[in-house]
């Protein structure tokens, strides 16, 4: 009687072994690239940079407006 216990219980080891196992995740060839901790300032300044050099065209578009006299301006009173 003991045989067919012993024989159960390796069974039962191997499939839940074979249950353990097909949690594993198997990882891909090549890692991915990690994330800086920080982010990177010299691309921060470049968008900044990007950024107020479009505010200062627009202010200079404005300012050409404004000096030429031709800008016109329509005050609509606000619908209730």
């Amino acid at each position: 009687m003991k045989r067919p216990t012993g024989w159960g219980l390796l069974l039962a080891g191997i499939v839940v072994c074979c249950c353990v196992l097909s949690f594993y995740k198997t990882s891909n060839a090549q890692p991915p690239q990690a994330r800086e901790p920080f982010a990177n300032s010299v691309e921060q300044r470049m968008d900044t940079i990007k950024v107020l050099t479009e505010i200062r065209d627009q202010l200079k578009e404005q300012n050409a407006l404004l000096r030429s006299g031709e800008l016109r301006v329509i005050v609509v009173p606000p619908k209730k």
